[in-house]
């Protein structure tokens, strides 16, 4: 796979979604930045393997009813 991208005047590039979802890459990832042979390599450094948001959920045995705005206002009787 050749894709071309283009190096903006503070030297960043943008990964395509095709490579994003290909790897698995999201927002707050790092890469390994490596240089072989005159080539520029990017890797990621742990490449995340489930959405995050499913991780949080794993975390909940069985689903929670919580009503939260009710929460909140009983927080501010309690002062």
């Amino acid at each position: 796979m050749y894709i071309v991208v283009k190096v903006t005047r503070k030297y960043q590039i943008t990964l395509s979604k095709e490579v994003r979802e290909k790897l698995g890459i999201r927002i707050g990832d790092f890469l390994r930045v490596k240089v072989e042979d005159g080539k520029i390599v990017l890797e990621p450094i742990v490449p995340r393997r489930r959405n995050p948001t499913d991780d949080m959920l794993s975390l909940v045995g069985e689903p929670i009813n919580v009503d939260a705005v009710k929460l909140v206002e009983e927080s501010w009787n309690g002062d």
